[in-house]
């Protein structure tokens, strides 16, 4: 019964950041496995990070050391910071638990001069 509202995303210049938010209802937070997810246009969604209900991460080698995962559970909520960002990172980002079929709406990054 867990849903997710995601905000954040938009046009940014290579080289810039953003920060993407997913806030949880309907369930406890706390207790769940979360991860980020992208799909660019023609391709497969593909996992990009995790954070795990302890607070453990984990990244794709494409985003490692540009992105970072983490999670709020007084606000409900998880982040992603994207730093350094490049054009093949242009996606849809979406936010679920881990293996879960709980799915945000989805919001668009686009990076591009």
């Amino acid at each position: 019964q867990v849903q997710f509202v995601q905000s954040g995303g938009g046009l940014v210049q290579p080289g810039g950041s953003l920060r993407l938010s997913c806030a949880a209802s309907g369930s406890i937070f706390s207790i769940y496995n979360m991860g980020w997810y992208r799909q660019a246009p023609g391709k497969q969604r593909e996992w990009v990070a995790a954070i795990t209900r302890g607070g453990s991460t984990n990244y794709a080698d494409s985003v490692k050391g540009r992105f970072s995962i983490s999670r709020d559970n007084a606000k409900n909520t998880m982040y992603l910071q994207m730093n350094s960002l490049k054009p093949e990172d242009t996606a849809v980002y979406f936010c679920n638990t881990l293996g879960g079929n709980a799915w945000g709406q989805g919001t668009q990054v686009t990076v591009s001069s």
